[in-house]
Order: C-alpha cells, then sequence, then structure tokens
C-alpha cells in the first residue's frame, strides 16, 4: 500500500505557474489589442475629396510605409514588411507585371500570398501578409490583408511603383524639358474608333447582301439542276432506243423503238428550253453573287485595315514610359509592356551623377500635362549608420525625405533629347506617363512584357540577389508561372 504526503510548498509552485501562464495569456492578448490598434492608426485612406484611380505608389523602407498616390495627391496609406536582412527588398523603380488575387508560392513551402501583385519575374511582389512590425519576408512587400484586397482591386497592370530606401513624396514640377502632348491625339483615336466602327458595319451589311444573292443563287440553280439531270436521263433513254431500232428482229419491235425515240426527242426539246429558261434566269443572280462577293471581300479589307488603325491609336494613347540612363547615355520607350524605341541622347558632363528621378504626368491641364517628381536618395540620414531595413524608427527620429525639385530641373537642364525623337513621343504622352532619369542603366529583370525596372546599385538588393531572373513558363493559354 502506498502512502502520498502532502507539501505545501508544491501548491505555491503550481499557484505561480497559473499566476504566470495567465499574465502571459493577458500580455499576448493586450499585445494582439495593441498591434491591431495601431494597424487601424497606421491604416489611413483620403475621405475629404473623391478618390481617383491609383497613378502611383511609393514604399518606404525606412519607415516601413506605402502610400498611394492619384492624380490629386495620397489616397491610401498602410504599414508594410519588406526583406529582412540579406534579403533585402531591392530600393529602385518598379511597375505591376501581373495580378493573382488566389497566389500561392512555389518557392516557399506554398505559402499563401492573397492578391499578389508581381513587381519582378524573379518574384518580387506586393502581397498581404502578417506584419510583425519590421522587415521579416524574403524579399516581397507584405501589406495588411485588407489593404492588400482594396489595393488589388483598384490598381491596374503597368503602375508604377517606387521603392525608396527613405521617405520619398512627389512634388509639382515645371520643365520645359518635359514632354508636352501633341494636340488632336485624342480626336485623332476617336475617328480611327469611329472609323473601325463604321468600317465593321459596312462589313456586316455586305456581307449579308453576299448571303442573300448567294441565297437567291441556290434557288435559281435548282431548276437548273433538275432540268440537266432530266434531259441527262432522256439522252440516255434516248441512246438506248437507238440501239434496239438498230438490233430490232422484227418490223413491230422497230417501229416501237423508233415511237420511243420521237417521244424521248421532243422531251429532250422540252427539257433543253427549260435549261434555257432556267439558266437565263440563273445567270444574273450568279452575276449579282460574284459583285456582292467582292464587295464583302473589298469590305474585310476595309475592315480590318481600320481596325488596325484603330488599336494602334489607341496603344498611342497608352502611356509611355521614358528611360534616360546616364551610364549607357541612351534614352529607352516602352509602351504597353513593350519597347517602342531606343537612340542615344547627349548628357553634360556624363561623368558626374546626375541622380534617379521619376517624372510623372499627373493630369491633363488643358492642351498641357501637369507633372509631378519624385528622386530617390538614401534612407540613411547624415550622421547615422542605420540600416533603412532595420526594425521601423518610431517618434522623432524619423527624418522625412522630401524631393528635391531643384536637383531634378538640374538633372533635366543636362539632358538634350533629338527633336525626332521629342516629336515621337509628344504624340504619344498622355496622364500616367513617366520619363526616368538615372545613373543606372537598364535592369536584368527586364525583358518581354515588363516596364523598366531600376533598382539602385548603391542599396541592398538580397531578395534579388537571392532569385535569379529565369523564363516565364507557359502554362496555359494567356498564363506564365514563373518561380515565387
Amino acid at each position: 500500500m502506498k502512502s502520498y504526503v502532502f507539501n505545501p510548498k508544491h501548491k505555491q509552485t503550481g499557484l505561480r505557474v497559473a499566476h504566470i501562464a495567465l499574465g502571459s495569456l493577458a500580455a499576448l492578448i493586450v499585445a494582439n489589442d495593441l498591434a491591431d490598434a495601431a494597424r487601424l492608426r497606421n491604416e489611413q485612406s483620403v475621405v475629404s475629396r473623391p478618390v481617383g484611380e491609383p497613378i502611383m505608389a511609393i514604399v518606404s523602407l525606412r519607415d516601413q510605409q506605402i502610400t498611394v498616390y492619384d492624380d490629386k495627391g495620397w489616397i491610401m496609406r498602410a504599414p508594410v514588411s519588406s526583406g529582412q536582412k540579406g534579403r533585402e527588398t531591392p530600393a529602385g523603380i518598379f511597375s505591376i507585371l501581373q495580378k493573382d488575387a488566389e497566389h500561392y508560392s512555389n518557392m516557399y513551402d506554398d505559402a499563401y500570398m492573397p492578391h499578389m501583385q508581381r513587381l519582378t519575374w524573379s518574384g518580387i511582389a506586393l502581397h498581404g501578409g502578417a506584419l510583425p512590425g519590421y522587415p521579416a519576408s524574403h524579399g516581397c512587400i507584405r501589406m495588411p490583408y485588407d489593404f492588400a484586397e482594396r489595393l488589388f482591386d483598384a490598381t491596374r497592370l503597368g503602375m508604377r511603383l517606387i521603392v525608396a530606401p527613405g521617405n520619398a513624396v512627389p512634388v509639382a514640377i515645371d520643365h520645359p524639358a518635359l514632354f508636352k502632348p501633341k494636340a488632336g491625339a485624342a480626336a485623332a483615336a476617336s475617328a480611327a474608333a469611329a472609323a473601325a466602327e463604321e468600317a465593321a458595319g459596312k462589313a456586316d451589311r455586305v456581307r449579308l447582301v453576299a448571303i442573300t444573292a448567294y441565297r437567291e443563287s441556290t434557288l435559281a440553280m435548282v431548276p437548273v439542276r433538275k432540268a440537266e439531270t432530266l434531259k441527262f436521263k432522256a439522252e440516255a433513254e434516248l441512246a438506248a432506243a437507238e440501239r434496239a431500232i438498230a438490233s430490232a428482229a422484227s418490223p413491230e419491235a422497230k417501229q416501237q423503238a423508233e415511237d420511243a425515240k420521237a417521244k424521248l426527242t421532243a422531251r429532250i426539246g422540252e427539257f433543253e428550253a427549260q435549261l434555257a429558261v432556267g439558266k437565263a434566269e440563273l445567270q444574273p443572280k450568279l452575276d449579282a453573287l460574284a459583285v456582292a462577293r467582292e464587295a464583302a471581300t473589298a469590305a474585310e479589307r476595309a475592315r480590318v485595315v481600320a481596325a488596325e488603325a484603330a488599336r494602334k491609336a489607341a496603344r498611342d494613347l497608352e502611356p509611355v514610359s521614358v528611360f534616360i540612363s546616364r551610364k549607357t547615355q541612351r534614352l529607352y520607350v516602352r509602351q504597353a509592356l513593350e519597347p517602342i524605341l531606343e537612340t542615344p541622347v547627349t548628357i553634360q558632363d556624363a561623368d558626374r551623377p546626375i541622380g534617379t528621378h521619376i517624372f510623372t504626368a499627373m493630369e491633363r491641364m488643358s492642351a498641357d500635362i501637369r507633372w509631378s517628381v519624385v528622386s530617390l536618395v538614401g534612407g540613411r540620414p547624415e550622421g547615422r549608420g542605420e540600416d533603412p531595413n532595420g526594425p521601423v524608427r518610431k517618434g522623432r527620429d524619423r527624418d522625412v525625405v522630401t524631393t528635391d525639385s531643384q536637383g531634378a530641373e538640374a538633372a533635366l537642364d543636362r539632358i538634350t533629347i533629338p527633336q525626332d525623337t521629342l516629336d515621337f513621343i509628344a504624340q504619344r504622352v498622355s496622364p500616367r506617363s513617366s520619363l526616368i532619369v538615372s545613373d543606372e542603366a537598364l535592369s536584368a529583370e527586364m525583358g518581354k512584357g515588363t516596364e523598366f525596372v531600376i533598382p539602385l546599385s548603391g542599396e541592398p538588393q538580397g531578395g534579388l540577389k537571392y532569385r535569379r531572373p529565369s523564363p516565364r513558363i507557359e502554362a496555359g493559354y494567356g498564363q506564365y508561372w514563373p518561380r515565387f
């Protein structure tokens, strides 16, 4: 028989454990409440004015925050979590290349990345995710889940995303070197669309005429074919009667065969008369069918030409992106994610840095366009050795870095663009168009179906170095599934 001795110290120890557990649970609940409160405080939206379509978004790596802008100013703002040390989200200039509301990673254990908006084909993207309050991703930019959903619904392919080391903001700028839209481009596109619609309508009408002509000619062909068939059959019977006459064994048989021949000859005459009448009625319908078919062919050719002209005019109204690289001394133009021009430019003092500046056409103002500029500068304030990808700094030590419009104007002053290139761009410039001036060259991340990708070489790029640009794998019609 076993005996048990009660020790009061054990009771005290158990109570202490229970108290610690309850305290930890309360701290966890408070921490979650504080996190939710911080999220609610940090997620902001403009409510004082109507919100337009987003034109650009700026992510501050130092402040761990994304701000979205329309043509009037910022409209949405939220905290983010960028790439952790060694896999830093690269600072630079990007755009949305692909959108997938239900995306799962094929690199990181099928991780759920809802409302994914791809920035590079090697795998950098915006998506909903956990926000611990510091950079924690493998290179992507995590956003609050509900904010990621709202942003996903608001954006479209090609929207510019700027990843700044510090806290860059767009400011208005007016400079004679900024592209001026050529008058009449929108009117020309409208006229081309109207012409295409008219050509399509005409092609439909002419095709209907051709169908009607074909139906009428087919109906007119019926008595002709019937007469031809009966005549052919009667001619075969006539040949048989003639053979019977030649081989008749008696006068009676010969007479009978000759009577049959006479009747068949008369019938053949009747069929020939019917055939002549039928052909006379058929021929005008065949002529009308030939004319209708020729008209339909011509109308279809005109429709194709007009439709292509309308598509080209519509493409010309798509925002155009221009990149000027001091490193290569060249100007590049892309439109609808495709390259359309590359040409040399002259940059004064080409050995002197020019900076990285993103000029954006915000809205049309009568015959002109209002521009803004964002200049990218480092995220480490002078006198501090802070890592912009380190923990978020809060309070008064957060330095706000604003765009220096004078530096952007000085950069434009140093660039000379050939007049024919200016004319080419002026025909296509419209709101949402952009001009990027940078010391950098084109990135290896660029290719078919991309906008300009310009990482800042002086900033950490662990998120890109860890990945390698790989060709997209076609998995279905219009779908590409790169490693991500």
